[in-house]
């Protein structure tokens, strides 16, 4: 018998009453004639349904299905497992309540239009493995639509994590952000994102370097799409061109996001005392055992060796302290709050083999939740 079906029967998630219905008086104060009281009260003052229903601590987890882990374009009911996964991550670690939602269409607008009308019910959108580009409009839109946060995941938690390893790992080796040339070896999802993030924190633009599967992109390239323009606008002041061996040459960080395989010679290419993040699940773009070869410091995205970069760490206490606030978006002061304070679990403790903290480690989440909600207050997104 497989465990994991076993486990997986029946599904991994299900709605419980948190008030008694053991009573006529009970049945009486949570549904009619009681509930018509709150609901007059929420029609004349409408931010009270943060206050008297789950809106206030309740997320929707929202897929299409085009971009399922390393599975890809499976389609919205095979994507469920994963979104209920997702769901019961956000309870564990942050003590959010999800909602799975799989969209069976991958049109943008009606991605949007839907998304938009069951916004009411939530007091967060965390939009999950929806593929490159449309996924940034999509977030764009949303965020400019809704008074809510919206947040896809594969982009700000993989980069918000990253962050938050790469100032553990130049504390480790007694440099600094501002110091570093960095290579990010993908341009989808999440290398976009996290090269906006690690700019946000203190990395010069013009030191970093973005790779795609044509090679260095850059502004002599006639097929970029507009965001990689924009990247190639912003980054890699130098002009360097050619593939990613080209790239890595003498270079201080690589931050791999794309999947694709990289040759041990290319890494050996990199400055002395290098930092590699090899993230591709279940395979790394580079092997860590081969990237300790040549470089002082290595993190990848599986459980099953040191310094996981594992998206956990962030957006459970995120979506916590963005709900906790009242937060009506979730802006890049509140995404590198969370990197530091995600750094900070394990600043007095550094090693080379644990300079990110477990995915399992209790106080991550609330870390993130308070950093995130003071950086909301701050930041003048709060109505708390």
């Amino acid at each position: 018998m497989d465990p994991v079906f076993e486990l997986h029967r029946g599904g991994k998630m299900a709605i419980a009453a948190t008030v008694p219905l053991a009573s006529r008086d009970d049945l009486s104060l949570a549904y009619t004639p009681g509930v018509a009281r709150v609901c007059e009260a929420i029609a004349a003052e409408p931010d009270l349904v943060d206050d008297y229903t789950w809106v206030g601590h309740t997320v929707a987890v929202v897929t299409d299905g085009s971009a399922v882990l390393g599975l890809g374009n499976i389609g919205a009911r095979a994507a469920m497992p994963v979104m209920e996964g997702k769901a019961v991550l956000f309870k564990q670690f942050g003590g959010v309540d999800a909602v799975p939602i799989c969209l069976d269409t991958q049109d943008v607008d009606e991605i949007i239009s839907v998304v938009t009308a069951l916004a009411p019910s939530f007091g967060g959108i965390n939009l999950e493995d929806i593929s490159a580009p449309r996924c940034f409009e999509i977030e764009r839109r949303l965020d400019d639509a809704l008074p809510i946060p919206v947040f896809h995941d594969d982009q700000h938690g993989t980069a918000i994590v990253v962050l938050a390893a790469l100032r553990n790992a130049a504390t480790l080796l007694d440099r600094k952000l501002s110091d570093l040339r960095v290579v990010v070896s993908g341009a989808g999802a999440a290398g976009v994102a996290v090269t906006k993030m690690l700019i946000a924190g203190g990395v010069h633009a013009e030191d970093v370097v973005v790779v795609d599967s044509r090679g260095i992109i850059h502004g002599g390239r006639s097929d970029l799409t507009p965001v990689k323009a924009d990247l190639a606008a912003t980054t890699n002041a130098a002009g360097r061109s050619g593939g990613i061996a080209e790239a890595l040459a003498g270079a201080d960080v690589l931050v791999g996001v794309s999947g694709g395989q990289i040759a041990e010679e290319a890494v050996a290419g990199m400055a002395p005392d290098g930092i590699v993040f090899a993230l591709a699940n279940p395979t790394p773009e580079v092997h860590p055992d081969v990237a300790a070869r040549h470089a002082a410091l290595v993190a990848t995205g599986r459980s099953d060796f040191p310094n996981q970069i594992n998206n956990v760490l962030a957006f459970p206490g995120i979506f916590r302290g963005a709900l906790e606030a009242r937060a009506i978006r979730v802006t890049d002061g509140m995404k590198v709050a969370a990197a530091d304070a995600i750094a900070g679990v394990v600043a007095d403790a550094l090693r080379p083999d644990a300079f990110v903290p477990s995915a399992l480690d209790p106080r991550v989440a609330p870390a993130v939740a308070a950093a995130v909600a003071e950086a909301a207050r701050r930041g003048g997104v709060a109505r708390r």
